[in-house]
């Protein structure tokens, strides 16, 4: 059974400007740092995966050259939108279409690779979003989260924040809502996209991908592990292809990311966190076989749409990195 993984490469930056930390304006990053540690791991577990990349870091030149090796790496590239902003589902149809449009742009001259995969960032779906990108041909969106959970999260984040009443308006979706726990845990057509949902626990609804797991690792490595063996479990039994998301901070820990001390996790030391994602990754490829975002498209594809459907063109792993 094939299992779907991906990271979202939100930067250090996109973190304090959805916390409403003005710092966020001159664009710190810490992607050259992380990009090299990311595909390490990568090419110890021998995984190619999904990149979601936020067009306002592929048009910035200290970020160009750790992005250009996640596409030499033969790693898929997925769109993360422009300016990574988790209101986007309050944009106008013309608003998407120009952020869509820049990103798109940004991305495909940095690393080569037009994105034909679209994750919003906060979780943040609409209809209009999944519109304009079936009218610019993409495959699949992947920003379901489908829990209950998401307001219990986003709360959190609104304590940690110093947000004034406009800002925590803009940011009243983050995560999710409750009727999110409603939809659909599998990969479904949804306005002339297929969408892959970022999978939750079969029944329980509760989310297990590897932030989440670091969370309850805090605690106790062996529950949090014993809890997302669980989850790929019932996944196995339901018949659910799992895509299982990558964040930044599952890579960083203490001091390795300053401004972000907030953030759950962030008081692990980052060789605990490093060593309990290979553990993660290494369980995920025992149990499934595990590939990109635009593969794992291409088997749903023909699961919803018949044997017509042309068999994937990805390329094989590039593993050398």
């Amino acid at each position: 059974m094939k299992a779907a993984l991906s990271l979202d490469l939100d930067n250090l930056w996109s973190y304090l400007k959805i916390r409403g930390d003005e710092r966020w304006r001159s664009y710190p990053t810490y992607l050259p740092r992380l990009v090299p540690l990311v595909l390490q791991q990568l090419s110890r577990a021998g995984l190619r995966i999904t990149f979601f990349i936020v067009g306002s870091d592929a048009e910035r030149a200290e970020n160009r050259t750790a992005l250009e090796r996640l596409a030499r790496a033969g790693h898929d590239i997925g769109n993360h939108s422009h300016r990574h902003e988790s209101w986007m589902h309050h944009y106008t149809t013309q608003e998407i279409r120009y952020e869509l449009e820049r990103s798109e742009q940004a991305i495909a001259q940095t690393t080569g690779v037009q994105p034909r995969g679209f994750r919003a960032p906060g979780f943040a779906i609409s209809s209009a979003i999944c519109t304009v990108l079936a009218e610019r041909g993409y495959h699949y969106d992947a920003s379901a989260l489908p829990t209950f959970i998401g307001p219990l999260a986003r709360a959190y984040y609104f304590r940690q924040s110093n947000l004034d009443d406009k800002q925590r308006h803009e940011r009243a979706a983050l995560f999710g809502e409750w009727r999110d726990g409603l939809r659909p845990n599998r990969p479904h057509n949804l306005d002339g996209l297929v969408e892959i949902p970022v999978t939750v626990m079969p029944g329980l609804r509760t989310p297990f991908h590897v932030s989440y797991l670091l969370y309850l690792a805090g605690y106790s490595r062996a529950a949090a592990l014993a809890y997302f063996r669980s989850a790929l479990t019932l996944c196995s039994l339901t018949k659910t292809m799992p895509s299982l998301l990558l964040h930044p901070l599952d890579f960083l820990g203490r001091g390795e990311a300053p401004g972000l001390e907030f953030f759950p996790g962030m008081q692990l030391d980052g060789d605990f966190k490093r060593s309990f994602v290979d553990d993660v990754l290494r369980e995920y490829a025992r149990r499934f076989d595990v590939v990109a975002m635009d593969e794992a498209y291409a088997e749903i594809a023909r699961s919803l749409r018949g044997p017509s459907t042309p068999p994937s063109s990805a390329p094989e792993p590039a593993l050398s990195e």
